[in-house]
């Protein structure tokens, strides 16, 4: 028996079978994340500030997301290995990049080719902190104040060795911007992150660093000395330590952000998200005393906002790469 259908009863199922054939797609956009684990990948070994800032706040971001966040650490090329790997990621919310903001504000002044471009393959999803770097020196060095420190430097050219995570990195460019203004001179040694660093400094290898916060606790020890900051105010946790500014290297300012991004791409729904959630871990308690712990200040901003500081602070490193010809390793 064939079944006959009225022609409007057959324009209604025609309706029908194309709107049920548009389900799975409309159920796709729509989908919840997160539904499996997050994954946030630091591009600078373990021990460093940018880890320790992914630990801090990836371990209450898991308990607001309902997901584990799996923090992995992909250290080289200042920064650029762990950054190409999260670029070239699938753009579902699922890959993040921790990063200090020079990947994105300083590499592409150093390098002249990369892998990727940060501009346009990574978009900023949440600052985290503003890390400052402090001027540290091993303890048997003949110097007890920044004074002395620039006047022993000035005496002794090319005799004192400092450390930093790579060529072009925050405590980098701190070193280089104190050269400038000096016109000292002392050999660089680039490490694959702070923390190697930090170890070789604590050894006695390296005569000083701008420490980006991990060894204050070994400031504190009488490991090493501290004798100065090279941010544009005086640190909270030290205030009787002056900035060098106030020793007389005039608008010296070598604070770094650092912060969460997502391959270029990433829903906006989710980025949002990350940005809202984020944001209101840094105003956690907890999670700030692990920040001024490092010396550095929660920064808690739009995505927007974010992008911006990334900006300005790719002009004023620019410019001081190229004044002082530094090239990536």
């Amino acid at each position: 028996m064939k079944t006959t259908f009225h022609p409007q009863r057959r324009a209604l199922l025609a309706l029908a079978l194309a709107a049920g054939a548009m389900l799975p797609a409309a159920h796709a956009q729509t989908a919840p994340w997160p539904t499996k684990p997050v994954k946030v990948i630091v591009n600078f070994p373990p021990g460093g500030a940018a880890d320790q800032l992914a630990r801090a706040v990836g371990v209450p971001l898991a308990e607001v997301l309902g997901q584990p966040v799996v923090v992995e650490n992909r250290g080289g090329a200042n920064g650029n290995i762990g950054g190409e790997a999260v670029a070239k990621a699938p753009a579902d919310g699922y890959t993040l990049l921790m990063s200090s903001g020079g990947m994105v504000s300083v590499n592409p002044h150093l390098y002249t080719k990369m892998a990727f471009d940060p501009a346009k393959d990574l978009v900023p999803v949440a600052a985290a902190a503003r890390v400052l770097v402090f001027l540290e020196v091993k303890p048997t060095l003949p110097v007890n104040n920044i004074k002395e420190f620039l006047a022993y430097m000035k005496a002794h050219p090319g005799k004192l060795s400092f450390g930093s995570p790579g060529n072009g990195s925050s405590p980098h460019l701190a070193a280089e911007m104190l050269k400038g203004q000096t016109g000292a001179f002392a050999v660089h040694v680039p490490y694959r992150g702070a923390a190697p660093a930090m170890q070789d400094l604590l050894g006695g290898q390296l005569d000083f660093m701008f420490d980006p916060g991990i060894g204050l606790q070994h400031v504190r020890a009488g490991k090493l000395k501290l004798l100065a900051v090279g941010s544009a105010k005086r640190s909270p946790l030290f205030p009787d330590v002056p900035t060098l500014d106030e020793a007389g290297l005039k608008n010296f300012d070598a604070d770094t952000w650092f912060g969460f991004y997502a391959p270029a791409g990433t829903p906006p729904a989710v980025v949002s998200r990350l940005n809202s959630e984020i944001n209101k871990i840094l105003g956690s308690q907890a999670v700030k005393d692990r920040i001024l712990a490092l010396g550095g200040v929660p920064a808690p901003m739009s995505p927007a906002d974010f992008n911006m500081r990334a900006s300005i602070d790719g002009t004023r490193f620019g410019a001081l790469i190229k004044a002082r010809n530094i090239k990536g390793d």
